[in-house]
């Protein structure tokens, strides 16, 4: 056949194309992958933030509520303690969160002072171990932190009463040191024991059905010590994002622009001070309404562009420590990094797995349109072929007869001679047409089998009876070994022994001169065997895989011009097929060839 090279082109277009195809793929899904990792994290640390921002709201407005000034605890009355403690009733969606007050002097020793809830009023309480431990803790620390995790409690400090900063401090020029406002000093403090059963159970699970609504994070809330005081999912053991609790900011206060305009060792002093820096931002602060009805004055401030970032308003003088509770949250696949490379990995396996479809759809009609033109042409050699077949006998029959009429043949002798070598051409034509029939009916599935009790051997010995005239013609020397004790099987005799015919007549059309034919019937451990076995041509190996095809004829088979059509095998193919079975070659070329029909053992009747 010849090569065809609009063929080739397209396939090797359509190679490049789906190359091409899987290049971009492989980038477009690189790009989109890092897109949503970012998209990811950003929404993920959002959502961490929201819920911290929403947890330290309500931890502060208990801690700043409840900020009162030395005179009130002096003067002893409850009246606006219990006015901020109703309005932050009022306010709060957890109004259980605080558990107890009680207030302690730090400069005294006079006895705590613990709030009675069934008379509002603060009386007189015995000092636990657990308060003497943190009124010494309170006085060793000058900036004491506001919120005690261990013990569940926020720590307020009571201030001496003094009048109001009414001045903003600018800096002018580059001192070596910042200018200073003194706050007030401590008169006592306030410990508001929190109850941890709301934090945890009411507290923090609402914010997670708020923030982290569905499961595709896992959370856990560690400690400073890094140990799990909540977890919803699985384990934790990576970070996505992350947030600090309980971070407030008590009465230590910096204002300021960039963390480098602090002068070194500030924060190792813990100096209670407020510092302004001279780089301030353009922007007009609201007057303020306060509790007395006074209005604060307005102003706006103006900061140098061109400095570094802000990087935060107000803070507490860092200590270095980590926050008392970090919320962390885990992508349930590990990581976003895990989730966002496995989703890329199957997408770019659908997507390829949708292009290599695509090759191989394109492949299969490349190659069903090869085969249908291998398959076109070899039937066009076909009817060539029939068409010779049939005119060699039709020839014979027509000189036989044209010299009958002419009265060529007038003795009985010489009749009889013409008569039998037209009988003989006309079996070779009946022959042939029943073999295309025979294919014509298994090609359209109309072909019917006639199952019924058969014996091998005696499928064989037919087999070998039948084609004895051709055999006897071309001198065969025939050996058999047939073994008659086979056990009957379910099968169609005639058709069965039609495939053992076709095969001893190959032998002959194929025998090279060496007339020998060996036919035999075995029993193996799957089933049954019926082979024939010659001498002749034998077969290239490159053409074993295709001689059971219809029409097909080898090469060597053609230019030797060896007559046929090509339909013998693929009706012995059939055959054994349509009993459960298949039909195997062993040849080699210029030796001989071996067929062997293999039939399954259900056949058997027991």
């Amino acid at each position: 056949m010849k090569r065809s090279w609009p063929t080739l082109i397209s396939l090797l277009l359509l190679g490049s194309a789906l190359v091409l195809l899987g290049a971009l793929q492989y980038r477009w899904q690189s790009q989109i992958s890092e897109n949503e990792r970012t998209k990811m994290e950003k929404r993920v640390q959002d959502a961490a933030e929201r819920f911290a921002e929403d947890f330290n709201r309500e931890i502060q407005a208990a801690y700043v509520n409840f900020q009162l000034d030395a005179d009130t605890w002096r003067s002893g009355s409850s009246v606006q303690f219990n006015e901020r403690y109703d309005y932050w009733r009022g306010r709060t969606g957890y109004p259980e969160l605080i558990k107890d007050f009680v207030f302690f002097e730090t400069g005294s020793d006079a006895l705590p002072m613990k709030f009675d809830r069934s008379t509002r009023e603060f009386k007189t309480a015995e000092w636990t171990p657990d308060l003497r431990e943190l009124k010494q803790q309170s006085l060793k620390e000058k900036n004491r932190k506001a919120v005690d995790t261990s013990r569940f409690l926020l720590l307020v400090p009571a201030h001496e009463s003094t009048r109001n900063i009414e001045r903003i401090v600018v800096r002018s020029s580059q001192a070596t040191e910042p200018p200073v406002i003194n706050l007030p000093g401590r008169f006592g403090y306030l410990a508001v024991f929190l109850d941890e059963n709301v934090i945890k159970d009411e507290l923090v699970r609402t914010l997670v059905q708020k923030h982290f609504p569905d499961d595709e994070f896992d959370l856990a809330i560690f400690d400073r010590e890094g140990n799990s005081v909540f977890s919803k999912g699985g384990p934790v053991s990576g970070k996505d994002a992350s947030a600090p609790l309980f971070d407030l900011s008590t009465d230590s206060f910096i204002f300021f622009s960039n963390r480098d305009a602090l002068p070194a060792g500030v924060a190792q002093r813990q100096r209670s001070d407020v510092i302004v820096n001279q780089r301030i931002e353009t922007q007009t602060f609201s007057s303020l309404q306060t509790n007395s009805n006074s209005t604060s004055g307005m102003v706006t401030v103006e900061m140098k562009r061109g400095g570094q970032p802000r990087s935060q308003i107000f803070s507490t003088l860092a200590d270095g420590q980590p926050a008392s509770w970090t919320l962390t949250a885990q992508h349930r696949d590990g990581s976003i990094d895990a989730f966002v490379t496995n989703v890329k990995i199957r997408n770019l396996g659908i997507g390829f797995g949708i292009l290599t479809l695509m090759a191989l759809a394109a492949g299969a009609i490349i190659y069903s349109a090869q085969r249908s033109k291998a398959y076109a042409q070899r039937q066009v050699d076909f009817v060539s072929s029939v068409s010779h077949e049939f005119r060699t006998p039709l020839a014979v029959i027509y000189s036989a007869g044209e010299n009958l009429v002419d009265g060529v043949a007038s003795d009985r002798e010489q009749v009889a001679r013409y008569g039998e070598l037209i009988k003989g051409e006309g079996k070779k034509l009946t022959s042939m047409v029943e073999q295309i029939l025979e294919f014509a009916g298994a090609q359209s599935g109309r072909k019917k089998y006639n199952f019924a009790e058969t014996d091998l051997a005696t499928v064989a010995q037919k087999a070998i009876r039948e084609s004895m005239p051709q055999l006897e013609e071309n001198a065969f020397k025939i050996e058999t070994d047939i073994d008659p004790d086979l056990p009957p099987v379910s099968a169609d005799a005639d058709a069965l022994t039609g495939a053992v015919q076709n095969l001893i007549q190959n032998s002959i059309k194929y025998s090279n001169g060496t007339r020998w034919l060996r036919v035999s019937t075995s029993r193996t451990s799957g089933g049954f065997e019926i082979a024939v076995e010659d001498k002749g041509i034998g077969i290239a190996q490159g053409d074993q895989r295709m001689i059971f095809e219809p029409f097909y004829r080898s090469k060597e088979v053609v230019d030797a011009q060896i007559h046929g059509n090509g339909l013998g095998l693929s009706l012995v193919k059939e055959i054994a097929e349509a009993h459960g079975g298949t039909v195997r070659v062993a040849s080699e070329a210029g030796k001989g060839s071996r067929f062997t029909i293999e039939l399954p053992g259900s056949l058997q009747i027991a």
